[in-house]
């Protein structure tokens, strides 16, 4: 049996009091909220409020989690000869609690949105997605499996 192998990842969909959303433009994935892998020896948490702030210079608190996924899809890299591993993602609502947002690290542009403009600057279909569950979360965790290439493509949903 081959021993599976995961990449974990945490981001933080922020909110400042007026509920406006804090954006990062990242080149490779375009307009999106800050996150990525957990480090080792991280928990989900630390790992979260780290990627924050790395990435747009501001703190802040955790208010919930709102999403667990599973990109279940089997890809390589551009020369074909590495296996790229599948990713886990657990997405947290947070609030903002002090900093200046600057890009920083990976992002190229930092924004607040007003939530009812937020889909109009997302525009991959994964993204946009998780976008419409943080949006119109309900107080029950979503998760959900799915393939992003060729294209998405949603596998599994369901409420927890």
């Amino acid at each position: 049996m081959k021993h599976p192998t995961h990449i974990v990842a945490a981001a933080g969909y922020i909110f400042d009091k007026d509920g406006n959303m804090l954006l990062v433009h990242i080149p490779w994935r375009g307009w999106d909220t800050p996150g990525g892998q957990v480090e080792v020896g991280e928990s989900l948490e630390e790992g979260v409020l780290r990627e924050v702030l790395e990435e747009s210079g501001v703190t802040v608190s955790i208010k919930c989690l709102a999403g667990v996924y599973s990109n279940i899809g089997q890809r390589f890299k551009e020369d074909g000869s590495i296996s790229v591993p599948t990713k886990v993602m657990f997405d947290f609502i947070c609030d903002y609690v002090d900093g200046e947002a600057k890009a920083a690290t990976e992002a190229t542009d930092i924004v607040w949105v007003p939530q009812n403009e937020v889909m109009v600057k997302i525009t991959t279909p994964v993204l946009r997605y998780r976008f419409e569950k943080i949006l119109n979360f309900n107080g029950k965790v979503v998760y959900s499996s799915y393939i992003t290439q060729p294209e998405f493509k949603l596998i599994t949903e369901r409420y927890i």
